[in-house]
């Protein structure tokens, strides 16, 4: 199994528009961060996505990115879904729909939203042509486990997920207590960590280790990051087993 980090960055992304920071400035490619999602990609087999950001195009496009088998989305925010319009090409190339999950009331929303992907594929599959599936248990898609895992986003409850091995948890203010049993023996843990200071709807950077410390995955990485996390600067401030993610990064598992 291989992660990809198709984005790494937060609803803004980095750089920012309009701002002069360092990070913002820097020409390090690991501080230039696209909207957040990943691909999980089998090798000869099915690819996820985790959420459609607004730049799934260049990010699909960067990766290579040719197959979609399902996506699971962890809200309806702009910066994690209004990439779903992208998912027409991938439904084109494999003239088949794509099965997307999340919880009732992000189904509902997405179908709200975007009714037009909802409906039959036409002659020229010119559409997203996607399958609606609202979940609150373990599931499979395209062969794979998946395990929703309930947080919550300020007093919004979404989803993070479990497949296999690896967890994939953004926009979280806390994990409660019933859902860290679901976290036990991870190789790769993809935790959201905002930025330095405290915020009503994201955890930030000591509640973070807090958390990566708590699940004690064998490896863990930051994501969803603002321009107040420069690359190097924050590196350096992480323990043994913690990093910074990176648009582009791919992480193997290889299976147990």
């Amino acid at each position: 199994m291989e992660i990809v980090c198709l984005g790494t960055g937060s609803s803004t992304g980095t750089p920012v528009i309009g701002c002069d920071c360092a990070t913002c400035r820097s020409v390090d490619p690991r501080n230039k961060r696209t909207r957040a999602s990943v691909a999980v990609v089998i090798p000869e087999g099915p690819t996820l996505l985790i959420d459609t950001g607004p730049d799934l195009r260049l990010q699909a496009l960067r990766e290579g990115l040719i197959q979609v088998d399902g996506v699971l989305y962890t809200h309806t925010h702009a910066d994690h879904l209004n990439g779903i319009d992208d998912l027409r090409n991938f439904c084109y190339l494999q003239r088949a729909p794509i099965p997307v999950f999340g919880n009732e009331n992000t189904v509902r929303d997405i179908q709200a939203r975007f009714g037009y992907a909802f409906a039959p594929p036409g002659h020229h599959w010119d559409k997203p042509v996607l399958t609606a599936h609202a979940v609150d248990a373990p599931f499979q898609v395209a062969g794979l486990d998946v395990t929703p895992l309930p947080v919550l986003h300020g007093k919004l409850p979404i989803l993070g997920y479990r497949i296999g091995d690896i967890a994939y948890i953004t926009d979280v203010s806390e994990i409660p207590e019933a859902t860290l049993p679901l976290l036990r023996d991870l190789d790769v843990l993809m935790l959201d960590c905002l930025h330095d200071r405290p915020h009503p709807t994201h955890i930030h950077l000591a509640r973070s280790l807090e958390y990566a410390q708590a699940i004690s995955a064998r490896k863990t990485y930051f994501i969803h990051m603002t321009h107040r996390m420069e690359f190097v600067d924050t590196s350096g401030k992480l323990p043994d087993g913690v990093e910074l993610a990176y648009d582009g990064l791919r992480v193997r598992v290889a299976p147990r």
